[in-house]
């Protein structure tokens, strides 16, 4: 599946400059009879490029894995060489300065409508398939529509009031046509909805090729898109939460279910480190159910590698020179994963006082997620990190830490050099993890089952527990104290949701996710605006940060994009 995806990447480019062009030159046309179009090769090969697209189409400033934009968020840090270095992305960090001209605001939007794009090509030719000539024509419908889903998913967290493509068989006339703002937002999550409902009822529980979704995928994006929606953002004036729906939490529950999740062998890994290991073995396990396919080894001149991570890579000399060391962990992460006498986590000061290798105890996840100074980078004991240049290009203007999850051993077979570095190593886009916490939250939100939810979190403390595989000796070498526990206590619902949000950080860290979680439940301004303030001493560049309530949850949409709508876009609020 990998070789098929940057082959047929090769085969059939498509060009579009968004919503607005969006079917210019996708349409099969030229010398092809009906026929051809319809023979089942063609058709396997517009899937194919389908599926590619969403390695071959996104960059290493516009990455899909949306580390570029989680920035915005109390994890992470820029980074790179200051902040003129990338300097939208730093107006993004602190939330000024922030151009509907800026080339990162209409770049992911593009590049989005893209890959949307190529699902839409495959669909409009897929729905005239004859399933006696092509018996998999509802699967591969299916799987198209679950791209399409994905895509909109993607555009609709970051820009809110997006126009829905969702008519394959439009004229490229009917699409200028589109309006963003023709559904509310709660209608235009459901959009996204229809398209996982019907991929989850025509995908098999099990797929040959790893790279397709299976149905256990759909229901995962199902409960996904089910929990963003549940946060009613009903008032178009306004970002904030209005309410939370229960039939929406209710839905996250039944598509959270584990009989839907063990027929594909759903299930944590053992070690959490597995999930970010580059190794064939590791790849696509049980944790992955939905993972972006990379590789190398394919006769494509590493081709179908992950570039997308490039800017990420540490500048070692010798090593990886030309690394840009962007996308760091902040010290208000690093702080979150302190852990008390008992093993548990200072859920409302851990930003109090700034975490200590030497004397705080920890979580086993800050060591597999974030590159401490005194430690080995990427877990070999060649590359100590410390607090120079080699692990900070801004001379400690964004700090020392380096993430570790995108990252591989500069040392193994897995670092590529090309424009940029690459990696082979997947991207699990849904991991169980995830899915799990979800769950949790939807739990603690209905006020039922909480014990359940405790459970559920306890599942993921135990396991991180015993993730020490790669970092067994770094009590001993380096005098890191693990402590981690599971909780044991009964637990009112304002309690139980702390847990479980801080849960979700601590888990997901560097996945980009924190930032789109804060918006969904509402909370973004009061913690970024809180954090600037708290991090205005470790990192100078916060100290005139400020979020704007009701603007700065979304970003606004392209001034190229409502330039060329003829009137039918509108502006996203917050005075842009």
């Amino acid at each position: 599946m990998k070789k098929l995806l940057y082959l047929a990447a090769m085969m059939l480019t498509l060009i579009s400059t968004g919503c607005n062009d969006f079917l210019d030159g996708q349409k099969p046309q030229g010398t092809l009879d009906d026929d051809q179009v319809l023979n089942p090769q063609y058709v396997d090969n517009l899937v194919i490029s389908a599926y590619a697209g969403w390695i071959s189409i996104e960059d290493i400033n516009s990455s899909f894995s949306m580390w570029n934009y989680d920035v915005r968020s109390d994890d992470a840090y820029k980074g790179g060489n200051g902040t003129e270095d990338g300097d939208v992305f730093h107006a993004l960090e602190i939330s000024q300065g922030i151009m509907t001209t800026n080339w990162n605001i209409s770049d992911m939007w593009n590049r989005l409508y893209q890959v949307i794009s190529r699902a839409n090509t495959a669909l409009a030719v897929l729905v005239e398939m004859d399933k006696s000539t092509y018996p998999v024509r509802d699967q591969r419908i299916a799987e198209m529509r679950f791209l399409r889903a994905h895509g909109h998913f993607l555009l609709k967290r970051l820009y809110k009031n997006i126009p829905f493509a969702i008519d394959e068989k439009m004229s490229p006339a009917e699409y200028n046509n589109l309006e963003n703002t023709l559904y509310t937002n709660n209608e235009g999550w459901q959009i996204i909805i229809d398209d996982f409902k019907y991929a989850f009822d025509n995908l098999p529980e099990i797929q040959d090729e790893v790279g397709r979704p299976n149905r256990a995928a759909a229901a995962a994006y199902l409960a996904k898109t089910y929990l963003y929606k549940a946060y009613r953002q009903d008032n178009a004036k306004s970002n904030q939460v209005t309410s939370i729906d229960r039939e929406d939490l209710l839905n996250v529950i039944k598509y959270t279910d584990p009989s839907l999740m063990t027929p594909s062998g759903c299930a944590l890994e053992p070690d959490f480190h597995n999930n970010f290991r580059p190794e064939p073995v590791f790849e696509n396990g049980p944790e992955s159910i939905w993972a972006m396919q990379y590789s190398f080894n394919d006769g494509t001149n590493h081709g179908n590698c992950n570039w997308s991570y490039g800017l990420i890579v540490p500048n070692i000399p010798g090593v990886t020179d030309g690394g840009c060391d962007f996308y760091k962990p902040s010290q208000n992460l690093v702080n979150a994963f302190k852990t008390d006498e008992n093993g548990l986590p200072f859920l409302d000061n851990y930003n109090d006082k700034d975490y200590d290798m030497s004397s705080d105890y920890a979580d086993p996840r800050l060591f597999l997620t974030v590159g401490m100074p005194g430690t080995p980078y990427m877990f070999n004991k060649d590359f100590i990190m410390d607090k120079t240049a080699t692990w900070s290009r801004s001379n400690g203007l964004y700090g020392y830490y380096v993430t570790l999850k995108q990252n591989v051993d500069p040392e193994g077979e897995f670092l590529v050099k090309g424009g940029w570095w690459g990696s082979p190593m997947n991207r699990i886009v849904l991991r169980y993890a995830d899915i799990l916490l979800m769950r949790a939250e939807a739990l603690v939100q209905l006020n039922q089952g909480i014990p359940e939810a405790i459970e559920i979190v306890n599942s993921l403390r135990n396991r991180a527990a015993q993730s020490t595989g790669m970092i067994s000796d770094y009590e001993q070498l380096y005098g890191v104290r693990f402590k981690i526990r599971p909780y044991n206590g009964s637990y009112t619902q304002a309690e139980a949701l702390k847990i479980v949000k801080h849960e979700r950080r601590v888990e997901l860290a560097m996945e980009s996710e924190r930032f789109f979680d804060l918006v969904r439940w509402g909370e973004a301004d009061q913690v970024i605006n809180k954090y600037y303030a708290d991090e205005a001493d470790n990192c100078a560049i916060y100290a005139t940060a400020n979020f704007t309530p009701n603007k700065n949850e979304y970003l606004p949409i392209p001034f190229s994009q409502l330039s060329a709508s003829n009137g039918h876009y509108k502006q996203n609020i917050g005075n842009w």
